[in-house]
């Protein structure tokens, strides 16, 4: 479904992204991993169309989208939820939903409220409620909700469980699981090595911009070498 392949991404004249190759299949979620300045947030902003990347390919679907604008590239299918959250704290919780709800690109399973309240009771209790009234874990529930009413068919997740509790990570990560389930293809970006090898099919390692360990992950938390040379655990 997700294809990049030998991407180079910049930051004015810092090369993070240094021929970064890897594939997401359809129905699959995918854990990206690494330390603080490895380059994960690049390469979700690269494939949203935030930072274009000046040489490689990126395709989804089949269609090459490295280059287009994100707004162009959300309409193809693919959702974003950010780093930090990012929702809109002088609107409501149901007005940060509504915003963002539009068709499904191919008339596929339509997510609108009705079905992002059930899979989040807490938002409908809190719908009249303005963004920065809510909890942390609140906020990250909403951040994944709006994602869902744009009815994207890939999900990209940057760090969704930062700053939160362990009941509420464990929340995350039963989301993401029924996410999958639903048929949603997904790329999570994690520091918390739990998490991601409890939701994903396959495990990623970033250094210095580049893949430098692939497997699964009952592989990489059999291997406390690799898990302390490129994470820190």
């Amino acid at each position: 479904m997700l294809e990049l392949e030998d991407v180079h991404t910049y930051y004015g004249t810092s090369h993070i992204l240094q021929g970064l190759s890897f594939s997401v299949p359809e129905r699959k979620c995918v854990a990206l991993l690494g330390r603080n300045g490895a380059g994960k947030t690049t390469a979700i902003h690269s494939i949203a169309g935030l930072t274009p990347p000046r040489r490689g390919s990126i395709r989804f679907m089949e269609r090459e989208i490295a280059g287009l604008r994100p707004h162009k590239i959300a309409r193809l299918g693919v959702g974003l939820v950010p780093q930090g959250r990012r929702i809109f704290p002088s609107l409501t919780v149901e007005e940060n939903l509504i915003i963002t709800n539009r068709q499904s690109p191919d008339g596929a399973e339509n997510w609108d409220l009705t079905k992002v309240y059930e899979l989040f009771p807490a938002l409908r209790e809190r719908a009249s409620n303005m963004g920065n009234e809510l909890s942390g874990g609140e906020q990250q529930m909403l951040a994944i909700a709006r994602a869902l009413m744009t009815n994207p068919r890939f999900l990209l997740m940057d760090e969704p469980s930062e700053g939160l509790a362990p009941v509420i990570i464990e929340r995350i990560g039963d989301v993401v699981l029924r996410l999958k389930e639903a048929g949603l293809s997904i790329l999570v970006v994690e520091q918390n090595v739990s998490l991601a090898c409890s939701v994903a099919d396959e495990i990623l390692i970033m250094n210095k911009g580049r893949i430098v360990w692939r497997g699964s992950p009952k592989e990489l938390l059999a291997d406390e070498p690799v898990q302390h040379k490129y994470l820190g655990v």
